[in-house]
Protein backbone atom coordinates (compact mmCIF):
# COMPACT_ATOMS: atom_id res chain seq x y z
CA UNK A 1 0.00 0.00 0.00
CA UNK A 2 1.69 3.23 -1.32
CA UNK A 3 1.64 6.11 1.75
CA UNK A 4 -1.11 8.37 0.24
CA UNK A 5 -3.67 5.22 -0.54
CA UNK A 6 -2.38 4.47 3.51
CA UNK A 7 -3.31 8.41 4.55
CA UNK A 8 -6.63 8.42 2.56
CA UNK A 9 -7.49 5.14 4.39
CA UNK A 10 -6.22 6.18 7.60
CA UNK A 11 -8.43 9.48 7.30
CA UNK A 12 -11.90 7.13 6.40
CA UNK A 13 -11.09 5.12 9.68
CA UNK A 14 -10.62 8.28 11.67
CA UNK A 15 -13.86 9.79 10.05
CA UNK A 16 -16.13 6.46 10.57
CA UNK A 17 -14.38 6.16 14.53
CA UNK A 18 -15.63 10.07 15.12
CA UNK A 19 -19.32 9.38 15.92
CA UNK A 20 -17.85 6.06 18.30
CA UNK A 21 -14.88 5.29 19.94
CA UNK A 22 -15.76 2.04 20.47
CA UNK A 23 -13.97 0.87 17.28
CA UNK A 24 -10.77 -1.08 18.53
CA UNK A 25 -9.89 -4.60 17.96
CA UNK A 26 -9.53 -6.01 14.65
CA UNK A 27 -10.34 -9.10 12.85
CA UNK A 28 -8.18 -11.85 12.20
CA UNK A 29 -7.92 -10.87 8.22
CA UNK A 30 -6.44 -6.93 9.31
CA UNK A 31 -3.82 -8.27 11.94
CA UNK A 32 -2.12 -10.41 9.94
CA UNK A 33 -0.80 -7.58 8.48
CA UNK A 34 1.08 -6.87 11.26
CA UNK A 35 3.30 -10.56 9.31
CA UNK A 36 3.03 -8.94 5.86
CA UNK A 37 2.57 -5.02 4.71
CA UNK A 38 2.95 -4.44 8.56
CA UNK A 39 5.81 -4.49 10.72
CA UNK A 40 4.69 -6.50 14.26
CA UNK A 41 4.64 -3.04 16.02
CA UNK A 42 1.96 -1.66 12.83
CA UNK A 43 4.40 0.38 10.91
CA UNK A 44 5.15 0.03 7.38
CA UNK A 45 7.69 -2.49 6.46
CA UNK A 46 8.68 -1.19 3.09
CA UNK A 47 10.65 2.25 2.80
CA UNK A 48 9.75 5.07 0.53
CA UNK A 49 9.88 5.21 -3.02
CA UNK A 50 12.71 8.11 -3.04
CA UNK A 51 14.99 5.09 -1.08
CA UNK A 52 15.64 8.17 2.09
CA UNK A 53 13.85 5.85 4.15
CA UNK A 54 14.70 2.24 3.90
CA UNK A 55 12.81 -0.58 4.69
CA UNK A 56 12.33 -1.91 8.11
CA UNK A 57 14.83 -4.98 8.30
CA UNK A 58 14.28 -6.07 12.06
CA UNK A 59 16.03 -3.06 13.72
CA UNK A 60 19.09 -3.42 16.25
CA UNK A 61 19.10 -7.40 16.82
CA UNK A 62 22.53 -7.36 17.36
CA UNK A 63 24.01 -6.34 20.66
CA UNK A 64 27.35 -3.93 19.13
CA UNK A 65 30.76 -6.37 20.09
CA UNK A 66 31.71 -2.98 21.71
CA UNK A 67 29.17 -2.54 24.31
CA UNK A 68 30.07 -3.11 27.60
CA UNK A 69 27.67 -3.88 30.45
CA UNK A 70 27.28 -0.51 32.61
CA UNK A 71 28.81 1.67 30.09
CA UNK A 72 27.16 4.36 27.49
CA UNK A 73 25.75 2.63 25.01
CA UNK A 74 28.10 3.08 22.16
CA UNK A 75 26.88 4.49 18.67
CA UNK A 76 26.13 1.87 16.10
CA UNK A 77 26.01 4.33 13.22
CA UNK A 78 28.80 6.46 13.68
CA UNK A 79 30.71 6.56 10.50
CA UNK A 80 27.75 8.02 9.23
CA UNK A 81 28.58 11.55 7.33
CA UNK A 82 25.64 14.44 7.98
CA UNK A 83 23.57 14.65 4.97
CA UNK A 84 23.05 18.40 4.82
CA UNK A 85 22.25 21.08 7.52
CA UNK A 86 18.77 22.77 7.65
CA UNK A 87 18.89 26.24 8.75
CA UNK A 88 16.16 29.45 8.33
CA UNK A 89 18.30 30.64 5.17
CA UNK A 90 17.72 27.13 3.33
CA UNK A 91 14.34 25.80 5.63
CA UNK A 92 12.19 26.69 2.27
CA UNK A 93 14.08 23.98 0.27
CA UNK A 94 13.22 21.39 2.93
CA UNK A 95 9.73 22.55 4.39
CA UNK A 96 7.54 19.96 3.26
CA UNK A 97 9.76 17.61 5.68
CA UNK A 98 9.87 19.97 8.25
CA UNK A 99 7.18 20.40 11.53
CA UNK A 100 5.53 24.19 12.06
CA UNK A 101 7.66 23.78 15.31
CA UNK A 102 10.86 23.12 14.03
CA UNK A 103 10.02 25.93 11.32
CA UNK A 104 9.52 28.31 14.40
CA UNK A 105 12.56 27.18 16.19
CA UNK A 106 14.98 27.46 12.88
CA UNK A 107 13.41 31.57 12.22
CA UNK A 108 13.62 32.55 15.91
CA UNK A 109 16.51 31.07 17.12
CA UNK A 110 18.69 31.92 13.84
CA UNK A 111 21.56 31.64 13.01
CA UNK A 112 23.07 29.10 15.79
CA UNK A 113 19.83 26.85 15.64
CA UNK A 114 20.71 24.37 12.60
CA UNK A 115 19.05 20.62 12.34
CA UNK A 116 21.93 18.31 11.42
CA UNK A 117 20.23 15.84 8.56
CA UNK A 118 21.85 11.81 8.80
CA UNK A 119 20.76 8.95 6.59
CA UNK A 120 18.20 7.00 8.11
CA UNK A 121 18.45 3.79 10.11
CA UNK A 122 15.32 2.27 11.23
CA UNK A 123 16.65 0.63 14.31
CA UNK A 124 13.64 -0.07 16.44
CA UNK A 125 13.58 -3.86 18.01
CA UNK A 126 12.09 -5.28 20.94
CA UNK A 127 11.61 -8.96 22.31
CA UNK A 128 10.00 -11.33 20.10
CA UNK A 129 7.11 -11.57 23.28
CA UNK A 130 6.22 -8.37 22.80
CA UNK A 131 5.77 -8.63 19.05
CA UNK A 132 3.17 -11.52 20.14
CA UNK A 133 1.25 -9.64 22.13
CA UNK A 134 1.11 -7.06 19.43
CA UNK A 135 -0.84 -9.20 17.64
CA UNK A 136 -2.26 -10.38 20.57
CA UNK A 137 -3.89 -6.84 21.33
CA UNK A 138 -5.01 -6.16 18.06
CA UNK A 139 -7.12 -8.41 18.36
CA UNK A 140 -8.84 -8.18 21.98
CA UNK A 141 -7.97 -4.30 23.29
CA UNK A 142 -11.16 -1.88 23.34
CA UNK A 143 -11.22 1.92 24.77
CA UNK A 144 -13.26 2.12 27.51
CA UNK A 145 -16.00 4.65 27.71
CA UNK A 146 -14.85 7.77 26.71
CA UNK A 147 -11.38 6.60 25.75
CA UNK A 148 -9.76 7.11 29.62
CA UNK A 149 -8.37 3.92 30.02
CA UNK A 150 -8.44 0.09 27.80
CA UNK A 151 -9.01 -3.37 28.62
CA UNK A 152 -7.84 -6.52 27.20
CA UNK A 153 -4.55 -5.55 26.70
CA UNK A 154 -1.20 -6.53 28.11
CA UNK A 155 2.95 -5.44 27.90
CA UNK A 156 2.76 -3.27 25.33
CA UNK A 157 1.27 -0.62 23.13
CA UNK A 158 -2.46 -2.09 22.47
CA UNK A 159 -3.60 -0.81 18.76
CA UNK A 160 -0.81 -1.11 16.65
CA UNK A 161 -3.72 -0.52 13.47
CA UNK A 162 -5.36 2.42 14.35
CA UNK A 163 -8.60 3.53 13.62
CA UNK A 164 -8.48 7.09 15.70
CA UNK A 165 -6.32 10.01 17.59
CA UNK A 166 -6.82 7.91 20.91
CA UNK A 167 -6.23 5.14 20.24
CA UNK A 168 -2.74 6.15 19.20
CA UNK A 169 -2.20 8.45 22.38
CA UNK A 170 -2.84 5.03 24.13
CA UNK A 171 -0.25 3.66 21.88
CA UNK A 172 2.37 5.76 22.86
CA UNK A 173 1.36 5.56 27.08
CA UNK A 174 1.51 1.97 26.99
CA UNK A 175 4.06 0.94 24.54
CA UNK A 176 7.21 -0.84 25.85
CA UNK A 177 10.38 0.84 27.62
CA UNK A 178 11.58 -2.62 29.58
CA UNK A 179 10.44 -3.94 32.32
CA UNK A 180 11.91 -1.79 35.04
CA UNK A 181 15.08 0.06 35.25
CA UNK A 182 16.36 3.29 37.07
CA UNK A 183 19.10 6.06 36.50
CA UNK A 184 20.43 9.14 37.91
CA UNK A 185 20.28 12.43 36.09
CA UNK A 186 19.30 16.10 36.24
CA UNK A 187 17.34 18.35 34.11
CA UNK A 188 17.64 21.95 34.01
CA UNK A 189 16.10 25.57 33.29
CA UNK A 190 18.75 27.46 32.10
CA UNK A 191 17.79 31.08 31.81
CA UNK A 192 18.68 33.71 28.67
CA UNK A 193 22.38 34.04 28.94
CA UNK A 194 22.67 29.78 29.63
CA UNK A 195 23.61 30.05 33.03
CA UNK A 196 21.46 26.78 34.99
CA UNK A 197 21.51 24.90 38.40
CA UNK A 198 21.07 21.05 37.36
CA UNK A 199 18.08 19.35 39.73
CA UNK A 200 19.75 15.89 40.33
CA UNK A 201 17.13 13.23 40.80
CA UNK A 202 17.37 9.29 41.40
CA UNK A 203 14.77 7.62 38.98
CA UNK A 204 13.29 3.99 39.83
CA UNK A 205 10.64 2.62 37.28
CA UNK A 206 8.74 -0.68 37.90
CA UNK A 207 6.51 -1.57 34.64
CA UNK A 208 3.99 -4.22 35.79
CA UNK A 209 1.69 -3.94 32.81
CA UNK A 210 5.20 -4.95 30.96
CA UNK A 211 5.97 -7.81 33.65
CA UNK A 212 6.21 -11.00 31.70
CA UNK A 213 3.57 -13.66 32.27
CA UNK A 214 1.63 -11.19 34.34
CA UNK A 215 -2.57 -10.93 33.67
CA UNK A 216 -4.62 -7.75 33.89
CA UNK A 217 -5.73 -8.96 37.14
CA UNK A 218 -2.50 -9.29 38.79
CA UNK A 219 -1.56 -5.77 37.89
CA UNK A 220 -4.16 -4.21 39.68
CA UNK A 221 -5.21 -1.82 37.20
CA UNK A 222 -1.52 -0.61 37.71
CA UNK A 223 0.64 0.52 34.51
CA UNK A 224 3.54 1.35 36.39
CA UNK A 225 4.93 2.51 39.41
CA UNK A 226 7.81 5.59 39.92
CA UNK A 227 9.44 6.58 42.49
CA UNK A 228 11.90 9.93 42.41
CA UNK A 229 14.63 11.52 44.83
CA UNK A 230 16.33 14.50 44.45
CA UNK A 231 19.83 14.56 45.22
CA UNK A 232 21.23 18.07 44.51
CA UNK A 233 20.56 20.89 45.33
CA UNK A 234 20.99 21.06 49.16
CA UNK A 235 17.55 23.10 49.27
CA UNK A 236 15.67 20.25 46.93
CA UNK A 237 17.76 17.36 48.77
CA UNK A 238 15.67 14.24 49.89
CA UNK A 239 12.11 15.69 47.78
CA UNK A 240 10.31 12.16 47.36
CA UNK A 241 7.59 11.33 44.70
CA UNK A 242 5.80 8.62 44.46
CA UNK A 243 3.42 7.80 41.61
CA UNK A 244 1.00 4.50 40.63
CA UNK A 245 -0.27 5.07 37.14
CA UNK A 246 -3.34 3.48 36.64
CA UNK A 247 -5.18 1.46 33.05
CA UNK A 248 -8.52 2.25 33.67
CA UNK A 249 -8.58 5.91 34.65
CA UNK A 250 -11.97 6.26 35.23
CA UNK A 251 -11.94 3.47 37.93
CA UNK A 252 -9.22 4.86 39.74
CA UNK A 253 -7.12 8.02 38.64
CA UNK A 254 -3.34 8.94 39.27
CA UNK A 255 -1.97 8.34 42.53
CA UNK A 256 0.79 10.45 43.86
CA UNK A 257 2.38 11.36 46.87
CA UNK A 258 5.44 13.23 48.13
CA UNK A 259 7.74 13.90 50.67
CA UNK A 260 9.29 16.87 51.52
CA UNK A 261 12.24 17.02 54.21
CA UNK A 262 11.22 20.33 55.62
CA UNK A 263 7.34 18.94 56.34
CA UNK A 264 8.61 15.16 57.34
CA UNK A 265 5.35 13.84 56.05
CA UNK A 266 4.54 11.69 52.42
CA UNK A 267 1.41 13.59 51.90
CA UNK A 268 -0.86 12.24 49.12
CA UNK A 269 -1.16 14.59 45.89
CA UNK A 270 -4.19 15.25 44.46
CA UNK A 271 -3.11 17.36 41.70
CA UNK A 272 0.17 16.28 40.11
CA UNK A 273 -1.77 15.27 36.54
CA UNK A 274 -2.96 17.64 33.52
CA UNK A 275 -2.08 21.24 33.30
CA UNK A 276 -0.40 21.83 36.46
CA UNK A 277 3.34 23.25 36.34
CA UNK A 278 5.84 19.99 36.62
CA UNK A 279 7.78 20.86 40.15
CA UNK A 280 10.98 22.71 40.00
CA UNK A 281 10.47 23.60 35.94
CA UNK A 282 10.37 27.30 35.98
CA UNK A 283 6.88 26.99 34.95
CA UNK A 284 8.06 26.15 31.54
CA UNK A 285 6.23 22.50 31.28
CA UNK A 286 3.11 21.33 32.63
CA UNK A 287 2.96 17.54 34.42
CA UNK A 288 1.28 16.12 31.33
CA UNK A 289 4.42 16.97 29.34
CA UNK A 290 6.62 14.84 31.15
CA UNK A 291 7.61 11.53 28.58
CA UNK A 292 6.41 14.09 25.91
CA UNK A 293 2.94 13.17 27.04
CA UNK A 294 1.02 11.12 29.79
CA UNK A 295 -2.23 10.50 31.50
CA UNK A 296 -5.62 10.43 30.92
CA UNK A 297 -6.39 11.73 27.71
CA UNK A 298 -9.96 12.90 28.04
CA UNK A 299 -9.45 16.78 28.21
CA UNK A 300 -8.67 16.47 24.75
CA UNK A 301 -10.63 15.73 21.56
CA UNK A 302 -8.22 13.93 19.08
CA UNK A 303 -8.13 13.72 15.69
CA UNK A 304 -5.74 10.95 13.50
CA UNK A 305 -3.88 13.23 10.63
CA UNK A 306 -2.69 10.59 8.62
CA UNK A 307 1.07 10.08 8.32
CA UNK A 308 3.90 12.48 6.89
CA UNK A 309 7.43 12.20 6.50
CA UNK A 310 9.60 14.05 9.01
CA UNK A 311 13.01 15.24 9.78
CA UNK A 312 12.90 13.93 13.38
CA UNK A 313 15.47 13.28 16.24
CA UNK A 314 16.70 9.79 16.17
CA UNK A 315 19.32 7.25 17.12
CA UNK A 316 20.61 9.90 19.19
CA UNK A 317 23.71 7.92 20.74
CA UNK A 318 25.80 10.57 20.64
CA UNK A 319 23.68 13.34 22.22
CA UNK A 320 23.48 10.70 25.23
CA UNK A 321 26.79 10.45 25.86
CA UNK A 322 27.98 13.57 25.84
CA UNK A 323 24.75 14.67 27.99
CA UNK A 324 27.19 13.07 30.55
CA UNK A 325 28.10 16.49 31.14
CA UNK A 326 25.20 19.61 31.03
CA UNK A 327 27.83 21.95 30.13
CA UNK A 328 28.11 19.43 26.97
CA UNK A 329 24.81 20.49 25.87
CA UNK A 330 23.52 23.68 27.25
CA UNK A 331 23.96 26.80 25.31
CA UNK A 332 21.79 30.21 25.89
CA UNK A 333 18.58 30.06 24.10
CA UNK A 334 18.64 26.21 22.77
CA UNK A 335 20.88 23.07 23.42
CA UNK A 336 23.88 22.13 21.15
CA UNK A 337 22.53 21.45 18.37
CA UNK A 338 25.95 19.84 17.10
CA UNK A 339 25.80 16.91 18.81
CA UNK A 340 22.17 15.96 17.57
CA UNK A 341 20.94 14.12 14.87
CA UNK A 342 18.19 13.96 13.14
CA UNK A 343 16.81 11.26 10.69
CA UNK A 344 13.54 11.40 7.88
CA UNK A 345 10.80 9.16 8.97
CA UNK A 346 7.12 8.39 8.93
CA UNK A 347 5.30 9.65 11.58
CA UNK A 348 1.75 9.45 12.80
CA UNK A 349 0.33 13.00 13.20
CA UNK A 350 -2.12 13.56 15.38
CA UNK A 351 -3.93 16.80 17.11
CA UNK A 352 -5.77 17.47 20.06
CA UNK A 353 -8.69 20.45 20.89
CA UNK A 354 -9.65 21.24 24.41
CA UNK A 355 -13.02 20.29 25.40
CA UNK A 356 -15.18 23.43 26.06
CA UNK A 357 -15.74 23.76 29.62
CA UNK A 358 -12.43 22.11 30.44
CA UNK A 359 -9.56 24.02 31.47
CA UNK A 360 -5.71 23.57 31.03
CA UNK A 361 -2.83 25.82 29.46
CA UNK A 362 -2.98 23.94 26.23
CA UNK A 363 -5.62 24.50 24.03
CA UNK A 364 -4.54 22.83 20.82
CA UNK A 365 -1.79 20.08 20.76
CA UNK A 366 0.05 18.27 18.07
CA UNK A 367 1.75 15.14 17.98
CA UNK A 368 4.08 13.03 16.25
CA UNK A 369 4.39 9.63 16.51
CA UNK A 370 7.06 7.21 15.53
CA UNK A 371 6.10 4.71 13.08
CA UNK A 372 8.56 2.26 14.10
CA UNK A 373 7.88 2.84 18.11
CA UNK A 374 4.76 4.91 18.83
CA UNK A 375 7.40 7.27 20.42
CA UNK A 376 5.81 10.95 20.32
CA UNK A 377 9.14 12.52 19.39
CA UNK A 378 8.01 16.17 18.75
CA UNK A 379 5.36 17.50 19.78
CA UNK A 380 3.75 21.48 19.33
CA UNK A 381 1.71 23.23 22.06
CA UNK A 382 -0.77 26.54 21.16
CA UNK A 383 -2.04 28.69 24.06
CA UNK A 384 -5.75 29.85 23.89
CA UNK A 385 -5.14 32.60 21.26
CA UNK A 386 -3.79 30.21 18.74
CA UNK A 387 -0.19 30.90 18.65
CA UNK A 388 2.43 28.62 18.98
CA UNK A 389 3.75 28.55 22.80
CA UNK A 390 6.07 25.47 23.09
CA UNK A 391 7.75 23.06 20.64
CA UNK A 392 9.27 19.53 22.54
CA UNK A 393 11.48 17.08 21.63
CA UNK A 394 12.43 13.64 22.71
CA UNK A 395 15.52 12.50 21.32
CA UNK A 396 16.01 8.65 21.69
CA UNK A 397 17.91 5.72 21.12
CA UNK A 398 17.43 1.93 20.98
CA UNK A 399 18.77 0.48 24.71
CA UNK A 400 19.79 -2.67 22.51
CA UNK A 401 20.29 -4.98 25.51
CA UNK A 402 16.94 -4.78 26.18
CA UNK A 403 15.98 -4.24 23.64
CA UNK A 404 13.67 -1.34 23.44
CA UNK A 405 13.73 2.53 22.24
CA UNK A 406 13.38 5.06 24.76
CA UNK A 407 13.96 8.58 25.28
CA UNK A 408 17.86 9.77 25.86
CA UNK A 409 17.32 13.80 26.22
CA UNK A 410 14.14 15.31 26.34
CA UNK A 411 13.24 19.16 26.44
CA UNK A 412 10.66 21.81 25.84
CA UNK A 413 11.38 24.93 24.59
CA UNK A 414 9.33 28.24 25.32
CA UNK A 415 9.26 30.13 22.35
CA UNK A 416 7.84 33.14 24.75
CA UNK A 417 9.95 33.44 27.41
CA UNK A 418 12.60 32.39 24.57
CA UNK A 419 13.77 29.61 27.61
CA UNK A 420 14.17 25.99 27.77
CA UNK A 421 13.72 22.88 29.85
CA UNK A 422 15.92 19.88 29.57
CA UNK A 423 15.93 16.26 30.97
CA UNK A 424 18.28 13.68 30.85
CA UNK A 425 21.98 15.68 31.54
CA UNK A 426 24.70 15.17 33.67
CA UNK A 427 24.15 11.41 33.69
CA UNK A 428 25.28 9.21 36.38
CA UNK A 429 26.15 6.21 34.23
CA UNK A 430 23.79 4.88 31.40
CA UNK A 431 20.17 3.28 32.63
CA UNK A 432 21.03 0.36 34.80
CA UNK A 433 17.77 -2.58 33.25
CA UNK A 434 18.06 -4.77 35.82
CA UNK A 435 17.85 -3.51 38.99
CA UNK A 436 15.63 -6.23 40.30
CA UNK A 437 13.31 -4.25 42.04
CA UNK A 438 10.26 -5.75 43.77
CA UNK A 439 6.81 -4.22 43.49
CA UNK A 440 6.32 -3.73 47.18
CA UNK A 441 9.11 -1.70 47.17
CA UNK A 442 7.23 0.74 45.34
CA UNK A 443 4.00 1.17 48.07
CA UNK A 444 3.62 4.56 50.72
CA UNK A 445 5.04 2.25 53.59
CA UNK A 446 8.11 1.75 51.84
CA UNK A 447 8.49 5.41 50.69
CA UNK A 448 8.04 6.45 53.83
CA UNK A 449 10.91 4.17 55.23
CA UNK A 450 13.48 5.20 52.34
CA UNK A 451 12.33 9.58 52.84
CA UNK A 452 13.35 9.26 56.53
CA UNK A 453 16.56 7.43 55.96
Amino acid sequence: MKLSKLVTAVAVLTLSASSSLALAKVDEATAKRLKNDLTPVGAERYGNSEGTIPAWDGGIKEIPANYEEGQFHPDPFESDKMLFKINKSNMAQYEKHLTEGQKALLTQYAPGYEIPVYPSHRSASYPERIYEKLYENALGAELLENANGVKSTIATSPFPIPANGVEVIWNHILRFRGEQYEYRAAFVTPTKDGSYTPILTNYGYYFAYAEPGITLEEIDNKIFYLKTKIVSPAKLAGTLTLVHETLDQVRSPRKAWRYQAGERRLRRVPNLAYGTDLPSTASLRTVDQKDMYNGAPNQYSWELQGKKEIYIPYNSYKLNKASEDAENVIRPSHINQDLTRYELHRVWVVEGKLREGLNHVYHKRRFYFDEDTWQIVLAEDYNEDGELWRVSEAHTINNYQVPATWIAVELTYDLKAERYYLDGVDKQGPVNYNPDFKRREFTTSAARREAKR
